[in-house]
């Protein structure tokens, strides 16, 4: 997979491609874009315009030795879940989409999280 580098424009709207790929995904944030279901968060495009996966353990293993990338660091904090996405990658709609399909799977067998005051938008 070749190495490119995308603009966080392009990043953006091919993190819409990905998005609009799945039926049941739905893009969240305005300056941070995200994915989540059930209030657990699945998918984020960084302030640092790096676009992750959230995946499970055996998954993110495959995914960062198949792709030479890594866990996602947000804010000084490593995201132990959560894969960055290699712009070459990001550029393959068909190539990631069952990665994000996956990634829905996973946090859809989540118990839900307890919303904080009634109901609230997830």
């Amino acid at each position: 997979m070749g190495n490119i580098k995308l603009s966080r424009e392009q990043k953006v709207d091919l993190y819409n491609k990905m998005i609009a790929s799945h039926p049941d995904a739905v893009l969240k944030g305005d300056t941070i874009p995200y994915t989540s279901l059930n209030g657990h968060m699945y998918s984020f495009l960084t302030k640092g315009d790096e676009v992750t996966l959230r995946l499970p353990a055996e998954e993110r293993v495959k995914f960062i030795e198949k792709y030479n990338t890594r866990l996602a660091e947000n804010y000084g904090v490593v995201q132990k879940e959560y894969v960055v996405v290699p712009d070459a990658l990001l550029a393959n709609t068909d190539e990631l989409k069952p990665y994000f399909g996956m990634s829905y799977n996973y946090v859809s067998a989540l118990k839900p999280k307890p919303t904080a005051k009634g109901k609230k938008k997830d």
